[in-house]
């Protein structure tokens, strides 16, 4: 771990806690930066024992503000991006400038791919996709596909099925089986997007993605599950592009069972909505199913991979989940996101990761590690036929 070098948490919101505190308890040097103190704050005063927490106030549309923030981070610091993603670059900019590392939860998007050069060129590894989805799925992916390439299963011919569905659900499941954290309007955009994934051994299209619901079994629970946008270059990105005989592989949205008659309203008006239609439907959604102070919610993340061979029979297959509830400041989905940012930061300091733009990790050994690492913050993770 190296020594001395300072974290710089940009953003005490809903998804940041838990990891935030966890990372101050264990190491100390941490300082988290907000445009106010409130909610700092609070976190500050969840930090146990002799560490500290330190505050900083933050404006990145205010160059004062920002000016006083390059004066207090060092070479080598590490700077965590909570902001929302389209702000990822303006901090990953500061960060170049000051010679320090980035961790942001967010997929890798153009403009931040653009700064590999940079970032090489200054020695600085920017990682990124260490969230939940994306995040805890890509551990799960290189884990699974490792332990296939231990028993000898892959590149073989054999039928090879790949699946990963996650999605964050009320732990009380209601007639309208969800409710919103933040604003609604993200998860009816994305209703909009057209998926890519393959089914029966071939490139399959949705364009609308409540037409391909499933049904999944998790521990004995049936959910209902879709293809989230393209998933095709996962598998280049998971190893699996040599597999000749790859007759499965989705990335998918996982809800709770029911949940596709209960939203046969929506889809109807998303079908044909504008923006502006959407924005309308997103407030509305917001104020009848929204989560109450307090209330529990849930994520669930399945990733399994299973083989057979030629007759159909299943020679190899493994799988692991994580269900996890909680509520306050820290609900699951704070717990999955800021824990594995979290272990992120622990990998960033160890030197894990190479100067360059970075989408999480791909060495299963060390996604075990981490693994292992957010076992031991709490997360409730099942392995099948995996050791971990």
């Amino acid at each position: 771990m190296a020594e001395g070098k300072h974290i710089h948490w940009i953003g005490a919101g809903l998804a940041s806690g838990p990891g935030l505190v966890a990372l101050a308890a264990k190491l100390g040097n941490v300082t988290v930066w907000d445009m106010a103190d409130t909610r700092a704050k609070m976190l500050q005063s969840q930090v146990p024992g002799d560490k500290t927490l330190d505050i900083g106030t933050l404006d990145l549309s205010d160059d004062v503000s920002v000016r006083a923030f390059k004066e207090r981070i060092n070479t080598g610091d590490v700077i965590v991006s909570m902001l929302p993603a389209a702000l990822h670059v303006v901090v990953a900019e500061i960060a170049l400038e000051a010679g320090t590392h980035l961790v942001t939860s967010s997929y890798v998007d153009a403009p931040m791919a653009a700064l590999d050069a940079q970032a090489k060129a200054k020695g600085l590894a920017f990682v990124n996709e260490v969230g939940l989805d994306p995040g805890i799925d890509h551990l799960f992916a290189h884990v699974l596909i490792g332990a296939a390439r231990e028993a000898d299963v892959l590149g073989k011919g054999h039928e090879i099925d790949f699946v990963s569905h996650c999605g964050g659900v009320p732990a009380e499941k209601t007639d309208f089986t969800y409710k919103f954290s933040w604003t609604p309007f993200g998860v009816l955009k994305a209703l909009t997007n057209p998926a890519r994934c393959i089914e029966n051994g071939a490139e399959k299209v949705t364009d609308k993605v409540w037409h391909a619901v499933s049904e999944l079994d998790v521990g004995g629970e049936t959910f209902e599950v879709y293809p989230n946008r393209n998933s095709i270059p996962y598998i280049e990105e998971y190893g699996l592009d040599g597999e000749e005989n790859l007759q499965t592989f989705v990335r998918g949205t996982l809800r709770l069972a029911g949940w596709k008659d209960a939203w046969a309203d929506i889809f109807t008006e998303v079908e044909t909505a504008d923006i502006s239609s959407l924005k309308a439907l997103s407030e509305q959604l917001s104020r009848d199913h929204s989560y109450a102070e307090g209330e529990k919610d849930r994520v669930v993340l399945y990733v399994a991979l299973n083989a057979r061979d030629k007759d159909g029979q299943d020679i190899w297959s493994a799988s692991l989940a994580l269900d996890e509830v909680g509520s306050g400041w820290q609900t699951a989905m704070a717990r999955t996101v800021s824990f594995t940012v979290a272990e992120a930061v622990k990998a960033v300091l160890r030197g894990t990761f190479a100067p360059g733009v970075h989408a999480a990790l791909t060495e299963s050994g060390e996604a075990k590690h981490w693994l292992r690492g957010l076992k031991d913050a709490g997360l409730n993770i099942r392995a099948e036929n995996i050791k971990l």
